[in-house]
């Protein structure tokens, strides 16, 4: 079985649909959609993943099913719950005018500083119960992101059993999740088996990029995903389009053009 996780195009992200640049990203994907092979196609119920999938869907000639839990990993930190967990955020913090209290962060968007201070974010059984996430409402929408994507591939033949998948049915299908660069790092971790804040913190997939994940059945009845590419865009690079921004900081600190 094949898992691509696409990314949507460059985001309008307070109209939830795509920039102009956005829009050319996704046409060019398009134009490379049908050489995936793909058999199931799922999206993001958010109007940017949506809107990116469109195209592809089009040149298909299939129908997306809408999931729920693949929409952008909601997890959102409340600052008012920990002082010391507000080192997270520390030059990003912002109060409400109205009560005074901080406005609540994506709890993800962590700074580099606090992440590398902070051992327990990267163990797999232990960044559950870090000063951070208990402050936040991260508990309840993980293990409803994880388990949601444990029966959907279990659907498919996979079904977990501790860190590796029992196959009842294995099968060579592709199916393709228009998502989102959180949500992909979330379920990336799941099928890695480690810490979330591991994926989230260590890679950016650019807009439009293919991630590619595929089972190995080495022995039989016993499977394990892995990770053939990561964020690739060749859609874009060999249509000479530079890769828009989104999802990176600045390269330097000094680079005054780019995303702080």
């Amino acid at each position: 079985m094949r898992l691509l996780f696409i990314r949507h195009g460059d985001p309008d992200y307070v109209n939830d649909t795509l920039t102009e640049k956005g829009r050319i990203e996704a046409r060019l994907l398009a134009d490379t959609i049908e050489d995936f092979g793909i058999d199931d196609v799922y999206v993001s119920p958010l109007g940017r993943a949506a809107d990116t999938a469109a195209y592809s869907i089009e040149k298909l000639g299939k129908e997306a099913v809408t999931l729920d839990w693949l929409r952008e990993f909601p997890a959102e930190f409340d600052p008012n719950l920990s002082e010391g967990a507000r080192q997270a955020f520390s030059t990003e913090l912002r109060k409400d005018e109205k009560t005074g209290e901080y406005k609540k962060r994506i709890i993800w968007d962590i700074l580099p500083s606090y992440f590398g201070q902070h051992p327990e974010l990267f163990d797999r059984n232990s960044f559950l119960d870090s000063e951070l996430v208990q402050s936040s409402d991260m508990r309840g929408k993980y293990e409803y992101v994880i388990d949601s994507f444990d029966k959907f591939l279990a659907d498919y033949g996979y079904k977990r059993d501790g860190d590796i998948y029992e196959v009842s049915e294995g099968n060579s299908k592709t199916v393709a999740f228009f998502c989102h660069f959180g949500i992909t790092a979330v379920l990336l971790s799941r099928l890695w088996n480690v810490s979330p804040f591991v994926t989230l913190q260590s890679l950016a997939t650019a807009p439009t990029s293919v991630t590619e994940v595929v089972t190995e059945e080495r022995q039989k009845g016993i499977a394990t995903f892995r990770t053939l590419r990561i964020g690739d865009i060749h859609h874009l690079t060999s249509a000479g389009v530079e890769p828009s921004f989104s999802a990176r900081f600045c390269e330097r600190f000094e680079n005054e053009d780019e995303r702080h």
